[in-house]
């Protein structure tokens, strides 16, 4: 005999009506449901698509635009390498007249009028470089085109000289080639290159003029623009690596230009001593604006005056080298130090490399920029990359 139970008859489980549900059963039934099929697709945030989704047609295309306008954004910049290159050395110049500036300001003297003064004196020092130095450079610089034939058959007097000479006829060809007046003709495209050359020089110099003077005005509102594109955070530590890095490029371009005056002045004076006065003023320019090249600037200039003074007086080519010799260790060990110690900190490997990278580069200007650069680098290098390594 089988027992029935209470719910149940002898006609079975399925003749009997549904029994109601209860909340008790509903939470059975919900534990009995896996996490992962209870929750609802659509409340599940969605991956965005990446480039990498598409298929690869998409894909390919997407690439190869992007290559094509990074090749346009290169082209456009090198079409503006000219222009970006102005911009740039204006922006030094500013940095090195800066601290002129900031000086008057120590001593009570407001930015506006600060900025207008140094402006002023740079405005005229040109004016007085054009309209003083200028024709007497022409002057000397004539001089030496005439005297330089006789220089040159002076030379023949020497037998190792006169030996390659006779071989190879080299005193005659760089001769003919000064006093022909091919030699300008060749290097500007003639009498039109030259005077186009002469207007461009002339129109850069005075783009440079002015976009130097608004920079110099203006610094202290770029400075705080460029510092407010980083974060909120970050911002105080932004500003005071940049204020270290622009400070290091205005006082190196400051002080190389105290370097190279004090060249200029130095050759100055002893060419009047030695009796090469007629020639003084456009070898001491000469020499101050080579000066200012690195590693080799100063060496071009001492070789310069040194062989037009073997040409002219074997006894003042002799003093020419001497004098050179020693000033060349005065300045690399006194002058430089003293001038560049507050300014610069970079070893003297770093110094060559990037020199011969900026030569390469942009030429003298990328040489002359390289320096200030590379010294920024380095100090965020030590500032930030190393700081962040000695934390882990």
């Amino acid at each position: 005999m089988v027992v029935l139970g209470p719910h149940q008859d002898a006609d079975g489980p399925g003749d009997h009506p549904a029994r109601p549900a209860t909340p008790a059963d509903a939470a059975t039934e919900a534990a009995a449901v896996p996490p992962t099929a209870a929750a609802d697709d659509t409340s599940r945030p969605r991956r965005r698509k990446g480039l990498l989704d598409h298929s690869p047609f998409v894909t390919g295309f997407l690439l190869g635009a992007g290559a094509l306008l990074a090749w346009w954004l290169g082209g456009l910049i090198l079409q503006a390498g000219s222009v970006i290159v102005l911009i740039v050395v204006a922006l030094f110049i500013a940095f090195g007249l800066n601290p002129v500036v900031l000086w008057l300001m120590h001593r009570g003297m407001k930015r506006q009028w600060a900025v207008f003064t140094v402006a002023l004196a740079f405005v005229l020092g040109l004016a007085l470089f054009v309209l003083a130095v200028a024709p007497v450079m022409a002057d000397q610089i004539s001089a030496l085109t005439k005297n330089a034939p006789g220089w040159f058959d002076e030379l023949r007097h020497n037998p190792q000289i006169q030996r390659w000479d006779d071989k190879y006829d080299i005193v005659s060809k760089v001769k003919d080639a000064i006093t022909s007046g091919d030699l300008t003709k060749r290097v500007f495209g003639g009498v039109l290159g030259v005077g186009l050359k002469i207007l461009a020089t002339l129109g850069n110099a005075f783009v440079v003029l002015v976009l130097t003077l608004y920079f110099l005005a203006s610094l202290p509102k770029v400075k705080t623009g460029l510092y407010r594109l980083a974060p909120a955070t970050r911002r105080e530590r932004v500003s005071s690596l940049g204020d270290q890095i622009l400070d290091g490029i205005g006082g190196y371009v400051s002080g190389a230009f105290v370097v190279a005056v004090c060249a200029g002045l130095s050759t100055l004076v002893f060419l009047f001593i030695v009796g090469l006065g007629q020639y003084a003023v456009a070898l001491a320019v000469v020499v101050a604006l080579l000066d200012v090249i690195p590693m080799i600037g100063a060496t071009l200039g001492a070789v310069i005056v040194s062989a037009i003074g073997l040409a002219t007086d074997v006894q003042v080519g002799i003093a020419c080298v001497v004098f050179y010799l020693v000033y060349q260790q005065i300045e690399n060990y006194v002058i430089y130090p003293r001038v560049m110690s507050k300014s610069v900190d970079i070893p003297g490997a770093a110094t060559v490399i990037a020199a011969l990278v900026g030569a390469a580069l942009l030429g003298v200007i990328g040489a002359l920029l390289a320096i200030p650069t590379a010294a920024g680098v380095l100090l965020l290098v030590r500032e930030v990359f190393v700081r962040k390594q000695d934390d882990r």
